[in-house]
């Protein structure tokens, strides 16, 4: 009996041999059929995804790349370009019309962000306590978005000039202008700042509202009943949970600040005495008035690489940090 008991085993070896290895053919037969089904919808994601990294790489990436050949030579609007390294980017720490124009621009910027942020939140609060009329006040606020910055820098024109405007009028007989907004540095640079808020205000109290709507509104009745004041609830309630929209607000008017061209361009055309020339307004000049392409495609890279940074500490600070 004890001797039959191996010749048993050995039989059956085969056989066990033979199922783990079709075992084994199976596991990976399926292994590659789900790496094709992995790939082939892989391939389908990338067949969606295209247009858009289409669109992106043609007119993002190769104006990139073009704009990165200009800054490395010297450009005239007519002739031929001429290599000549980063000596436009060693000009430009030179440039000290290049530096007022970026502080002037960066004063702007502090000035405009916080009037737009307080207006704006203002008016959301008033919308969203669905007071009676908050319907029509939202619209007459959201009106001037509508307009294009150049039509409305060129109503304010009209409003400020000195002969027919309203405006001009107005301010004169209440004392607060003796000569015309337009012609004195900082008047001018607080006509444009009164526009810009008027034309801008209604769609960052939009962005408020829409966040504000989006908070349940369980957390106030709670926080009510707890004893908390309209002032906690809004420190503790409304401002973190806001914390996104701030976010994307915030950096769309800094960004947009940065970029002002349109409403110096043409309530100011840079003056008086170039005190209200933006950084975008520099690097018009230089390249198609002075016809220095070269010159004004490293000072764009520099404002890139900059407002690049910019945001992305902007996100650091306000981004939503998950616990």
């Amino acid at each position: 009996m004890r001797s039959s008991q191996p010749n048993a085993q050995i039989k059956k070896q085969p056989g066990t041999a033979q199922a783990r290895t079709q075992s084994g053919s199976v596991a990976m037969a399926r292994r590659i059929s789900g790496r094709n089904r992995f790939i082939e919808r892989d391939f389908a994601g990338y067949l969606y995804i295209a247009p858009a990294f289409l669109v992106v790489g043609v007119f993002f990436f190769c104006p990139l790349g073009l704009l990165i050949w200009m800054a490395l030579h010297d450009w005239p609007l007519l002739g031929k370009p001429q290599f000549q390294g980063l000596a436009n980017f060693a000009a430009l720490f030179q440039d000290t019309t290049f530096w007022e124009s970026f502080w002037f621009t960066a004063k702007y910027t502090m000035v405009i962000t916080p009037a737009i942020f307080l207006l704006a939140y203002g008016l959301a609060l008033l919308i969203n306590s669905r007071a009676p009329g908050t319907g029509v006040f939202r619209t007459i606020y959201f009106l001037p978005v509508v307009i294009g910055l150049g039509t409305a820098s060129l109503l304010w024109v009209w409003l400020l000039n000195d002969q027919v405007g309203m405006l001009h009028r107005i301010l004169v007989s209440w004392g607060w202008l003796r000569e015309p907004a337009l012609a004195n540095g900082n008047t001018a640079f607080l006509a444009v700042i009164a526009m810009v808020i008027w034309k801008t205000v209604g769609f960052t109290m939009v962005l408020l509202l829409v966040g504000m709507q989006a908070i349940p509104n369980d957390l106030y009745e709670a926080a009510r009943i707890d004893g908390a004041s309209w002032w906690a609830q809004q420190l503790n309630i409304t401002f973190p949970l806001l914390r996104a929209t701030f976010a994307l607000a915030l950096i769309m008017s800094v960004v947009g600040s940065f970029l002002a061209f349109d409403q110096f361009y043409i309530m100011t055309g840079g003056g008086p005495d170039n005190s209200t020339i933006t950084v975008v307004y520099w690097i018009y000049r230089a390249s198609f008035t002075y016809f220095k392409l070269g010159y004004g495609a490293a000072m764009s890279l520099v404002l890139m690489a900059g407002l690049t940074i910019l945001s992305a500490f902007q996100l650091l600070i306000l981004r939503e940090r998950n616990d």
